[in-house]
Order: C-alpha cells, then sequence, then structure tokens
C-alpha cells in the first residue's frame, strides 16, 4: 500500500509540469534573515526561540516550544523581470548551516552562494554569508542591454547569555540593472539605461528567554543610494514589554498583556527631476492584553501613531504634518476542536513608505518619489482554521477595509518632449512613480498543507484582492487574483530531494504610452495616455532537482519558467524565458 502511495506521489511530481502553466523567475536568494521570525508564533513563558547551534548545554534541560497561531496564508513569491524569488526548496538539517555552492545556466546566468558560521568556546557564533547572481538578460528580446547582477554580503554574531541572546547583522547589498522595459520607443542598440542600488543595513536584536517584563528589543537602520544620487537613511527601534501567564482565579482563563514601543525615521532626497524630498518621524504604542483558555483567546488593543511629516520638491514650499492617529486591534478564536477554529477581528496601523520599499516592489522605478505613509483605517475579518490529524493545515478568511492613500504605481511618459533619443535612461517611456488614492479593499485569502507521507508536502494558497478607489477606476499594476501550488519529495533515502512550484496571477490593468513624433511643425513627440491598458496574466513553472552524492556534496538543477513565457512583469518588462542552472553544493 505505501509503495503506490509513492509511486503515486512520484507521478503527481511528474505530471504536474504539465498540469500547470509555467513558473516566474527564481530569485536563488537564500533565506539569510538572521533577525527571528517572530510574528507568526507565539512564545510561551518559558520559552527561547530555536536556532542552529542553540540551546548551549546548561540551557538543554528546558527546551524550546512554540504554539502556532496561523498559517501564512499567501506566497511570498514576487514576480520580477531578470530575476525572482529562490522557490528550490532545501534539505533539512544543520549540514546545509555551513557550505558553498556554484551554478551556471543559460543566459548567462551565473550562481556563487554560500555560507559560513562557527561557535566559539565563549558560546559566541560567528559567521557570514556570500550571495551573487548575474545574468546577461534578453539580448534576443531587446537590442538594448538588459543584463543584471546583484550581490549581498553580510556578517553575524550571536551571543547567548544568562537571560536571553544577542544578534547583531551587517549587510552589504547591489543592484546593477537596466531600465530595458522600452515599448513605445525605438531607441539605438548602445542607449544608456543603466540603474544600480547600493543599500547598506545594520541590524540588532535582543531577545529575553522569558517573556518578563521587557520581552524583546530591535533596532535597525538602513543606508541606501543609487546611480543618480537618491539617498535614503532609516531607522527604527522597537521595544516589547510584556507579563504573560497570569492566571484569573480557578476560571482556567490566563490573560497575557503586552505594549509594545517603536520609533521610526526616515530621511529620503532625490537629486533629480522635482527633486523631492521627505522626512518622517513617527512614534507608535501597541498596548493589547489577552485572554486565553486552552485554544480558545480573545485579544483588545489599540494602536497609537504619532506622526510627524515634511515634504517638499522644486514645485512647492515645505508641507508640514503633524498628527495623530488611532487604530482598532481585536481578535478572538473560538476552538470547537483542533480541526475547526473560528477566528476574526478588526486591526489597522500606519505604513511608512520608504523608497527601499518600493524598490523591492518595483526596481524600474525613477529616482524621484513623492513619499507619503498609507494608512489601513480598519481592516474587518473572519477565517477558519486548523489541523487535521496533523495531516492537513488550513486557514481561510474574508476581510473588508478603508484605506487612505493606497499606494500603487502608475507608468511614467516622457519627460521631456523634445525630438532626439540622446535622452536619460529614464526618459523613454520606461519608469514608474508612486501614485495615491483613497479606497475599500475586499479580500479572499485561503492556504492549506498537506501531509500525505513523512517525506511528501503538498501547500498551495491563493487570494484574491478588490480594490475600489476614490479617483482611479483601476488600480494599476495589481492582479485581481494570484495563488500558488508547490511540492517538496524527497526518495532513495533523503538523498534525492525533488521540488515543484506553480505560480499564477491574473491580469493587470496598466497605464501605458503611444508616442508620435514628425508630424508636427515643433518637431516634438506628442503622446497618448491609454489608462485601461493590460498586462497578461501568466502561469509559471518551477521544478528543482537536488541529489546528495555524499553527506558533504550534492549536485543541483533547476528549471524556472518552464513552458518559456515572455510574460511582463510590469509594461515593457519581459521575463527570461525557459531557464535551466546546473551546478554543485559543497557542505563542511
Amino acid at each position: 500500500m505505501n509503495r503506490k502511495i509513492q509511486l503515486l506521489s512520484i507521478l503527481f511530481l511528474g505530471v504536474s509540469q504539465f498540469a500547470f502553466s509555467q513558473i516566474k523567475e527564481e530569485k536563488l536568494v537564500l533565506n539569510k534573515k538572521r533577525e527571528p521570525e517572530v510574528k507568526k508564533i507565539e512564545k510561551k513563558k518559558t520559552s527561547v526561540e530555536t536556532i542552529k547551534n542553540y540551546p548551549p548545554e546548561e540551557k538543554s534541560q528546558n527546551p524550546v516550544k512554540y504554539n502556532i497561531t496561523d498559517v501564512p496564508a499567501v506566497s511570498d513569491f514576487k514576480t520580477s523581470t531578470i530575476q525572482g524569488e529562490d522557490v528550490a526548496p532545501k534539505f533539512d538539517g544543520t549540514a546545509q548551516n555551513n557550505y558553498f555552492q556554484f551554478g551556471m545556466g543559460n543566459y548567462g546566468k551565473i550562481l556563487l552562494d554560500g555560507n559560513v558560521s562557527k561557535t566559539l568556546e565563549n558560546k559566541i557564533e560567528v559567521g557570514g554569508d556570500v550571495h551573487v547572481l548575474s545574468t546577461n538578460g534578453l539580448k534576443k528580446e531587446y537590442d538594448w542591454k538588459s543584463k543584471q547582477t546583484s550581490a549581498t554580503f553580510a556578517a553575524f554574531l550571536n551571543s547567548y547569555g544568562e537571560k536571553g541572546k544577542f544578534n547583531v547583522n551587517a549587510e552589504y547589498g547591489l543592484n546593477n540593472y537596466n531600465y530595458y522595459g522600452i515599448y513605445a520607443m525605438q531607441p539605438s542598440a548602445d542607449v544608456d539605461l543603466k540603474q544600480n542600488v547600493n543599500q547598506f543595513k545594520v541590524n540588532g536584536y535582543y531577545d529575553f528567554y522569558s517573556n518578563e517584563i521587557l520581552n524583546d528589543v530591535r533596532v535597525k537602520s538602513s543606508f541606501l543610494k543609487d546611480h543618480f544620487d537618491a539617498q535614503e537613511n532609516q531607522v527604527s527601534i522597537l521595544a516589547n514589554f510584556s507579563k504573560h501567564a497570569v492566571e484569573l482565579g480557578k476560571s482556567g482563563i490566563n490573560l497575557n498583556a503586552d505594549l509594545g514601543v517603536g520609533l521610526d525615521a526616515v530621511k529620503t532626497d532625490f537629486a533629480i527631476r522635482d527633486k523631492n524630498s521627505s522626512n518622517f518621524f513617527n512614534t507608535n504604542l501597541t498596548p493589547k492584553v489577552t485572554f486565553r483558555k486552552g485554544e480558545s483567546y480573545l485579544m483588545l488593543g489599540s494602536s497609537f501613531s504619532f506622526l510627524n511629516a515634511k515634504n517638499s520638491n522644486t514645485q512647492m514650499d515645505q508641507l508640514k504634518n503633524n498628527k495623530t492617529y488611532w487604530f482598532p486591534q481585536a481578535e478572538f478564536q473560538v476552538a470547537a476542536a483542533k480541526e475547526f477554529k473560528f477566528y476574526g477581528g478588526v486591526d489597522g496601523g500606519l505604513k511608512l513608505n520608504t523608497y527601499g520599499d518600493l524598490l523591492q516592489a518595483n526596481p524600474f522605478l525613477v529616482s524621484d518619489q513623492y513619499l507619503k505613509p498609507t494608512e489601513t483605517k480598519y481592516h474587518f475579518y473572519v477565517g477558519l482554521r486548523g489541523d487535521i490529524d496533523e495531516t492537513v493545515k488550513y486557514d481561510f478568511s474574508a476581510g473588508f477595509g478603508k484605506m487612505k492613500d493606497i499606494m500603487f504605481f502608475r507608468a511614467n511618459g516622457l519627460f521631456d518632449i523634445d525630438f532626439t533619443l540622446n535622452r536619460s535612461p529614464y526618459n523613454f517611456a520606461n519608469t514608474f512613480s508612486a501614485v495615491y488614492d483613497d479606497g475599500n479593499v475586499s479580500d479572499i485569502k485561503g492556504s492549506i498543507q498537506y501531509f500525505p507521507l513523512a517525506n511528501l508536502i503538498i501547500d498551495g494558497d491563493l487570494r484574491f484582492t478588490k480594490y475600489s478607489l476614490k479617483n482611479y477606476d483601476n488600480i494599476y499594476n495589481v492582479p485581481l487574483f494570484n495563488a500558488s501550488i508547490g511540492a517538496k519529495y524527497t526518495m532513495l533515502d533523503k538523498k534525492l530531494l525533488l521540488g515543484f512550484k506553480g505560480i499564477f496571477a491574473s491580469d493587470r490593468t496598466t497605464n501605458s504610452y503611444m508616442i508620435e513624433g514628425v508630424a508636427n511643425p515643433n518637431m516634438v513627440f506628442q503622446s497618448t495616455e491609454n489608462t485601461n491598458d493590460k498586462v497578461g496574466g501568466y502561469a509559471d513553472i518551477n521544478l528543482s532537482a537536488e541529489y546528495k552524492i555524499h553527506k558533504n556534496f550534492s549536485i543541483f538543477a533547476l528549471g524556472n519558467n518552464l513552458l518559456s513565457s515572455k510574460y511582463q512583469t510590469y509594461k515593457g518588462y519581459k521575463v527570461l524565458g525557459a531557464q535551466i542552472l546546473g551546478g554543485v553544493k559543497i557542505t563542511f
């Protein structure tokens, strides 16, 4: 019987590449976040986060325990042009903590990736990461350059004390690429389309082993500069105070009290076009109390933000805004059984839109942005989640919210209409700008994980998001529907790891320009804007395989966008076609 199930599992992985359309580009950036992912877990009173080389011997009698409070409801996959996200699954185990891998593929793709760490006698762990990925781009699609190179270099330190652990990491990242998405003109092959972004980050984190009073403290800082002399400096500090597991008589109800105190400061200056400048200083408080009995709970809280904002450019004097915001925070869960947990709530908040964050979503922005925060006044949601026989985990929910200054990306036209192709890299109707509008958002999302065998994991997620805006007829470059399905299968005594990932999205509305230029006496370009253009949907498929020849030596192969669809992420920006990359990995 088990052999039949195993054969069906292998058949599933083989057929899936034909059953679904194609996947987006891979971004072979491995998970290297040194700060613990605590937003999706709830620490118990005596818990300590499990990370590699922990706990020390003297702490091993108090094992780490986590109570999973949700299932990720949407894929973190982000589509991009030359480079997307790494969707290849990894072998589990500490042997992967120290490794080096090298790979080569078509489109001139080269991958260098490594991680090394060592725990010293004083139980201080030091280490470093390096990651480089380059590609020659779409030489057959564009006469001009579309190559890209990205790299990150990081060093980190972990220290384990008697009362808590300390982490600090420093990272330098660079991204060299071109504004190659020219669709309305035909420039020469040697046109300058270069852009590069350099960013340096330093993060510190201290986590106490208990939840008594001061729970954890985080400090983050970022320094960014691009090819056009845009500069952005950012720092954020967050301290979480808590008192957990306070028993209320003999009712069986426990009380958790939490208070988050945060500070964010961002200064951004642009040097071209309108020379926008912004300065944000935001302080926030998030008090909450949670009443819990078993798996059921009621959380009541609030969020307060105190924002000081300044904006200016060459077209206007400095605008100042000092405002206090209040947002509701509440959630309940009724656990009829571990298989069926009904939940609902309301939340809201203020998000500072930074140039660095915008570039992560869309690297093809012109280096001159008017930045303002997005306010979620409220967002109501209800859902159902559960764990069925430790075989199926699911989470489905629906919500409705009211937002102010929803940020999305609008295509730019020509910045000047002179009849010449001697232009700046961003002046070919090939860049985007952030725009804002008020409106409502309705969303339905869900995720499911299925574990039919100990060595097979199947997961899927979907999201439907509908915006109703005040001024714009459509929200640009946001799909109405996106989904993914994936699988991870190990076989041959865990020596062979097979992976599959399919990513799907619906059409996106965008604006675009048609440019004409000789039929006028002034010899200037004339353009017509289409405010209801479409960027087609996509179905994108990835397959991967890794085989351990020896416990310290593996070979791997990745297949991305295997149906070779040249879909566009943004108007004019086609992705690479079918990609095959192979290489070797050494672990030590």
